[in-house]
């Protein structure tokens, strides 16, 4: 979707790039390309974001983050 953005977790820098477009207030769904491998995330019933589908397995805390990031900037 456009320019490379980081995020620090636990010590350590990653970069992510969001693929999902429009990113609306009610987007419950977020394609993510994390250091070059694609993330599928999604909010749960609890408002919880949590990484769904195939691809490598990230830290649920780390999914959390890169969801609460994602919603920060896009005010979602």
């Amino acid at each position: 979707m456009g320019l490379p953005l980081r995020i620090t977790f636990n010590d350590t820098d990653h970069v992510y790039q969001i693929n999902t477009s429009p990113i609306t207030p009610t987007t419950s769904e977020l394609e993510i390309l994390l250091n070059g491998e694609k993330i599928i995330l999604q909010k749960d019933d609890r408002r919880v974001w949590i990484q769904k589908g195939e691809g490598p397995v990230i830290d649920p805390e780390l999914a959390q983050a890169l969801g609460r990031s994602v919603a920060l900037r896009f005010r979602m």
